[in-house]
């Protein structure tokens, strides 16, 4: 009987391919062509020739990173990073901070073109913070390496889990840069904080907060030890065992408003951009004494409380309810009236919602990366003659934004927040005005 072999496939990860870079999308990453594919390439900038390896290729792209520039574009820069294309942190250190903000603009007006049909986008000045020392949270990996007996602290890999041990990270903000030297010290001097699996950092207004997780039993002459020799920190354990205990809640402020919050909650980890998005919402929303808001993924209470200001009425909607709770605990402490919260999943159906009212006429929204397409296509759009859409992904704002178009709004005002200097994420805000 013959016999019939089937040739075994050959991958083509780890090839080279030599590719001339057309553009960057909206992640930040170089876009060639390649035998009739599109090639995502990491590292490579527009009007570039480099060598690229192949990390994945399927039927219509391939996904690739540099590995040599042979002709470097005007707007490539060098790295401040030691540890750039190794962390995970940073995607766009190779591309002057100049140029950051042009090519997101280029990216959002694609994204825009093919989802809403909406071309020359009424573009507002961007919000900006300086290019560095701007993140004010963060989370850093730790494990216990049982070969070196030594707890290794670090971010994750550029799209890896492995941890990628630093000694700085110049986008911290000040107080926290050289903590990874220090914590890599402190920790190491007993195998007691070997069970230490993150680390949170927060500097916020009143003072920086280290939270350090762990899965056994830390004794108390340990954590002593370690608040004496991190002085200055405000160090927080937790076992996942019961709640933490706060001795002051860490808070930031915008205006006269106080915002306090628990290290489990959402806050914006960029203060100066955070703080200029509040007051160009409120600014672009121009509010009457006569409207009702509903503030849809509120958090603990970000945008609410401000324009519980001028507003009539507001109504924070959060799928959280620590979130929640700490919103309604802002609008008391700031002796705002005129708000309320409520916790809701807004990807339910909006029926056994009982907080929404038809007399709402302004609507605010700040969602996830998933956007709010569930939400507005039960919400009655035309009893609303405003939107505001935060956006903190590109893909998803443009996609929401025909909903809106469709339902009779046009874009009024669109604007970049460059939240996250140096990476490929765009957020961005939108004032849609009803035609």
């Amino acid at each position: 009987m013959a016999q019939f072999f089937k040739a075994k496939a050959t991958s083509s990860k780890g090839k080279n391919l030599e590719l001339t870079i057309e553009s960057i999308d909206h992640q930040g990453r170089g876009v060639a062509k390649h035998q009739g594919k599109v090639c995502f390439v990491d590292g490579a900038l527009a009007g570039e020739c480099v060598k690229a390896q192949i990390q994945q290729e399927k039927a219509k792209l391939i996904i690739a990173k540099t590995v040599k520039v042979m002709t470097p574009s005007e707007q490539r820069t060098a790295a401040f990073c030691q540890d750039y294309q190794r962390c995970g942190g940073c995607q766009l250190q190779h591309l002057g901070h100049e140029y950051q903000l042009e090519h997101k603009h280029k990216a959002l007006d694609a994204l825009f073109s093919k989802f809403s049909k909406v071309t020359d986008l009424p573009w507002q000045l961007p919000i900006e913070s300086e290019p560095t020392n701007y993140r004010r949270a963060a989370r850093i990996a730790c494990i216990f390496d049982t070969a070196s007996r030594q707890l290794k602290l670090g971010f994750r890999g550029s799209k890896s889990k492995q941890i990628v041990e630093i000694q700085r990270c110049e986008v911290l903000t000040q107080p926290f840069t050289d903590i990874f030297s220090r914590l890599t010290e402190a920790l190491n001097k007993h195998k007691a904080y070997s069970s230490i699996s993150h680390i949170q950092l927060c500097d916020a207004d009143n003072g920086q907060y280290v939270l350090l997780r762990h899965t056994k039993k830390i004794e108390q002459k340990y954590k002593d030890e370690l608040e004496n020799t991190l002085h200055g920190y405000q160090l927080l354990w937790d076992d996942g065992s019961e709640n933490l205990v706060y001795r002051q809640l860490p808070s930031y402020q915008v205006g006269k408003l106080n915002f306090e919050f628990k290290l489990d909650n959402f806050v914006q980890v960029n203060r100066v951009v955070n703080e200029n998005m509040l007051l160009q919402a409120f600014n672009w929303l121009d509010l009457s004494a006569q409207d009702r808001v509903l503030d849809l993924f509120c958090g603990i209470g970000n945008f609410s409380l401000l324009m519980a200001k001028q507003a009539n009425e507001v109504i924070g909607v959060e799928g959280s309810q620590s979130s929640v709770a700490m919103a309604k605990q802002n609008a008391h402490t700031n002796q705002l009236n005129n708000v309320q919260f409520y916790c809701f999943d807004l990807t339910q159906q909006l029926a056994q919602a009982n907080w929404f009212e038809a007399s709402l006429n302004v609507l605010l929204l700040d969602p996830s990366r998933t956007g709010a397409y569930d939400i507005l296509k039960q919400l009655p759009l035309t009893q609303f003659k405003k939107v505001l859409y935060v956006s903190c992904d590109p893909v998803t704002l443009a996609r929401d934004s025909a909903l809106l178009i469709e339902a009779g709004f046009e874009l009024d005002k669109i604007g970049l927040m460059n939240m996250f200097p140096h990476t490929g994420h765009i957020e961005t805000m939108a004032l849609f005005q009803r035609r």
